[in-house]
């Protein structure tokens, strides 16, 4: 299946490579850095690159490339799936997933790799199996291993694998136990420049995390499961179980995972946060215009909306902007003619606004168009689209977890044109 797997950062550097099979050369990512020259974001290449031999599959995470080679057909989203739970394994083992880690940990790196892959084929994947087989790396075990020459290779096979339950490994104990359920919602969303929606979706995800001992069975319901579509499950769930009562009924795996994933789209009328009043004007003769952007909330059912950062990229005639913020603190870059505004916490009582002039090129005729506007924040204690955990139950064992359910929404690529 897999045959070579590329790690390249964002500078196009091959930085680490594995092989499964056969060695590929490293000429076959030229296809790809041609790919990544004609698209203007990294977030833009192509996940699938087909050349004369070969087929490229990439996923970009954390600024870098991975970049999985194969030779036959393999259904995409298969490969994709797998470098993204490749992408998970690192972070779960070395806490940051980035190229200097990467590179200091580069001999746990090919044996986790040689755990998860069989010959091309995906084996453990689940992380507190690989960490069974492989011991993640700590400072006193570094120490032990270079003065020794062992490595981090368990000497017996994980009990996980030999069970019916292959994600959770037998024998766990905990002196606290409990199970915490994060759902992050990151919402997407197009508005035209009267503040109508032109598109809008939501991507949701519910990330666990369970400490629990021994075995437990747990089921997990919601207010209103209708709202899910283009549901994606960890395999731990029973999907019949939720085909027939839209129930999740689970043996959990321990520690982190993502329990699902889900997708609502804009049929179901998706709440738009907040919102942006622009008055952005440049004339013909003059080589001044004017800027005035305030940020508002919309429907965030009384929360508070943070972390918001406003940024735009000015057309090119722009020289330079003189601006005064109501709050927060915002820079202009002449050369890229980057606008960024850190907004901070949205007070609705005194909405934040951002004014001044813009200095323009003399003689230059007026953009085509007005720069579009894109948002981050985040909104605590909520999910836009109103999902709502009902109650978390558990059977198999006797003792009572702590149970804790956490709401979030973020924007995603969330623009306004104006």
């Amino acid at each position: 299946m897999i045959h070579s797997l590329f790690l390249i950062n964002s500078s196009g550097d091959i930085f680490l490579e594995k092989h499964w099979k056969s060695v590929v050369s490293r000429s076959v990512c030229d296809y790809f850095f041609e790919a990544q020259e004609r698209a203007t974001e990294a977030e833009n290449v192509p996940p699938v690159i087909p050349t004369p031999h070969h087929y490229l599959l990439s996923v970009y995470r954390h600024k870098i490339f991975f970049v999985a080679v194969i030779q036959t057909e393999v259904p995409p989203l298969f490969v994709i799936e797998f470098l993204h739970r490749v992408v998970d394994t690192f972070q779960d083992y070395f806490g940051v997933c980035s190229e200097p880690v990467i590179k200091d940990n580069v001999v746990v790196v090919y044996e986790v790799l040689e755990e998860m892959l069989d010959n091309g084929f995906p084996l453990a994947t689940e992380s507190n199996i690989l960490k069974e087989l492989i011991k993640p790396p700590t400072i006193l075990r570094t120490v032990v291993n270079t003065i020794t020459g062992s490595t981090n290779v368990g000497d017996q096979l994980p009990t996980g694998q030999l069970s019916v339950v292959p994600w959770r490994r037998t024998g766990v104990k905990y002196t606290n136990n409990e199970a915490y359920f994060d759902v992050v919602e990151e919402i997407d969303a197009i508005i035209d420049k009267s503040g109508s929606t032109v598109t809008a979706e939501i991507q949701g995800v519910i990330d666990a995390c369970v400490k629990l001992t021994g075995m437990p069975d747990l089921t997990l319901s919601f207010m209103n499961p209708r709202l899910l579509d283009d549901v994606s499950f960890h395999p731990c769930v029973r999907f019949k179980r939720w085909e027939s009562e839209r129930i999740l009924s689970f043996i959990p795996p321990d520690g982190n995972f993502r329990l699902l994933s889900y997708h609502v789209s804009a049929q179901n009328l998706v709440a738009i946060p907040v919102y942006v009043k622009h008055s952005i004007s440049f004339r013909d003769s003059s080589s001044l215009g004017r800027f005035e952007i305030t940020v508002g909330p919309k429907q965030t059912m009384g929360k508070t909306i943070e972390g918001v950062i406003v940024t735009s990229q000015m057309p090119k005639g722009v020289l330079n902007m003189s601006l005064t913020p109501s709050q927060g603190t915002h820079t202009f870059d002449p050369v890229t003619k980057m606008l960024s505004w850190d907004v901070g916490k949205i007070n609705p009582q005194k909405l934040p606004s951002l004014k001044g002039t813009m200095s323009l090129q003399v003689g230059a005729s007026k953009p085509d168009e007005n720069p579009t506007i894109n948002l981050q924040f985040k909104i605590q204690q909520l999910a836009i689209s109103g999902l709502k955990v009902n109650r978390l139950d558990m059977y198999g064992e006797k003792y009572k977890p702590f149970k804790g359910i956490k709401y979030m929404t973020k924007a995603g690529k969330f623009q306004v044109r104006t």
